[in-house]
């Protein structure tokens, strides 16, 4: 076999079985090896950056890595946005970048690049193979790098001519290494805290869904202590009659009144709660000033069974009451739309066991607060805050678990970055549906231009953050990708349009018009 054949054949082993695909020259054995060697689907994106978001997407969602291939040190650098929201998602990542052929390295030809320096800000692992014959095993310890607790993008980096020279045998697969169990001590100390009062759980990874968030529901009905998810959090269970922790809010402002007066929070897989950005005048760190804090679980450890004992440890036989917020009252039939009321509609109309992707920005508050009355369904938020996830996440959700509605929730602005991941789903017949927040402006960034201090809003500042002038037709961008399309101006309109796309299994795209 050859060397692409054997990294194919390992990968597989190792149950690698979904491949994120934008190759070049220096890939074409690995994409010729795909007929010969089974097991290994193969999903082409047209950008790299719909590679690497989509990989992050299939990660959130099954806790297993999918494949990236990239061409070359540029081929990677299109995907560094979203290999950075990967890395901060924990999602494991095995990504597999092209190099030439050793001997036209010396040439400097017009793609040659720093590979490894490119990938080592995203990366927890880096390696460039160095000899064929060691093509089977630097694959399977890229797997078990990937697979390293909490997750991390490990990148791969294969010369072309390793591809089609005779390798060695594939690699042995990994055994996956397990989290580690918090200690006795860190359980009897977030114990003593939450008895002692005004204390908090604060979490994020493994803590926000399953068993982890069944735990913590106990512990708030046994103790009162609020729960908090991280902001920053990659996948957390919403909605239904289950237990909910409440998102940090995003603004510092309501973030701090959410956890004035606390002087303990416990930490579980997460860090210290902090602001997205730096303000003038504003500390950075969200938590009163003398607040402690306490590691139940690391990012590397299982927060579901640290939370798990501390239930036992505390007694906790029940879970919080936690009355659901009664079904939003549906805006009137010819109102124009807002982000509330798609909230109320979405909500309403959003199916069981659902996925959401949200990259909404502007518009998140205002519809999470709706979501929270939804049926249960995993929410996949901004983890890294590099714009361009939501579409591509939400196409990796859909790769992982094709049987779940997928909902894009995604601002105008941010999908631009990413609108190639439209094809992939067309191409695939992906169930995910995608509504558009037309508002036809960087509407946070006039926010933030006021929050930063920045004075006035002139004309030159108006033009940078509006984005219409021409208008974007998303209608016409999504059917140019092979996506049916429909727009909405009224509440009336966008509930028939997305009722009608959550009874369909196809992708579908809803331009909601958000009237400036």
């Amino acid at each position: 076999m050859n060397g692409a054949e054997c990294l194919i054949q390992t990968l597989v082993a190792a149950g690698i079985d979904h491949c994120l695909m934008n190759p070049g020259t220096s890939e074409m054995q690995f994409v010729a090896a795909l007929d010969r060697v089974p097991g290994m689907r193969a999903v082409p994106c047209l950008f790299e950056g719909v590679c690497a978001g989509a990989a992050d997407g299939y990660a959130r969602m099954t806790g297993r890595p999918a494949a990236t291939l990239l061409h070359l040190g540029p081929g990677l650098a299109n995907a560094l946005s979203n290999l950075h929201n990967a890395r901060k998602a924990r999602s494991a990542v095995v990504n597999l970048v092209g190099e030439h052929a050793t001997a036209h390295l010396r040439c400097d030809a017009p793609l040659t690049a720093d590979i490894e320096g490119i990938a080592r800000p995203v990366s927890g692992w880096v390696r460039t193979v160095r000899a064929v014959e060691d093509i089977g095993a630097d694959a399977a310890e890229a797997v078990a790098a990937a697979q390293c607790p909490p997750g991390q993008v490990a990148t791969l980096i294969v010369p072309a001519d390793y591809s089609w020279s005779p390798s060695g045998p594939p690699g042995t697969p990994p055994v996956p290494a397990r989290r580690r169990t918090p200690s006795a001590e860190a359980v009897r100390e977030a114990a003593r805290r939450l008895r002692a009062g005004k204390a908090a759980l604060v979490m994020s990874g493994s803590a926000l869904f399953g068993r982890g968030l069944d735990a913590a529901g106990r512990i708030a009905g046994a103790t009162g202590a609020p729960v908090y998810a991280s902001r920053y959090a990659a996948r957390i269970q919403c909605g239904g009659s289950g237990f909910q922790a409440r998102r940090i809010a995003y603004f510092p402002e309501p973030a701090e009144a959410m956890l004035a007066g606390l002087e303990s929070i416990v930490l579980v897989e997460a860090q210290p709660p902090v602001s997205f950005f730096g303000y003038p005048g504003r500390r950075s760190y969200l938590a009163p000033e003398n607040c402690a804090f306490h590691a139940l679980a690391g990012e590397e450890e299982d927060g579901a069974a640290g939370l798990e004992a501390l239930a036992e440890e505390l007694g906790a036989r029940r879970t919080a009451a936690q009355a659901r917020p009664p079904e939003p009252e549906q805006p009137s039939d010819d109102a124009p739309l807002s982000a509330d009321a798609i909230g109320r509609i979405v909500a309403v109309l959003l199916p069981e066991n659902s996925i959401v992707s949200d990259e909404m920005v502007s518009s998140a508050e205002a519809v999470s607060r709706r979501l929270a009355s939804a049926a249960r369904h995993d929410h996949l938020p901004v983890t890294g805050g590099s714009i361009g996830q939501g579409l591509p996440v939400a196409l990796g959700a859909a790769l992982a678990c094709p049987q779940r509605k997928v909902v894009a929730l995604e601002a105008d602005g941010s999908g631009l970055y990413t609108p190639q991941a439209l094809w992939t789903m067309a191409r695939e017949q992906l169930d995910v549906v995608t509504v558009i927040f037309a508002n036809r402006r960087y509407a946070i960034l006039e926010i933030e231009l006021r929050r930063t201090g920045a004075t006035g809003m002139g004309r030159v500042a108006a033009g940078v953050i509006g984005i219409g002038n021409p208008d974007l037709d998303w209608v016409k961008l999504s059917e140019g990708m092979g996506v049916p399309a429909s727009r909405a101006t009224t509440a009336r309109e966008f509930r028939s349009q997305f009722a009608a796309a959550m009874a369909e299994r196809a992708p579908r795209l809803i331009e909601a018009v958000i009237p400036r």
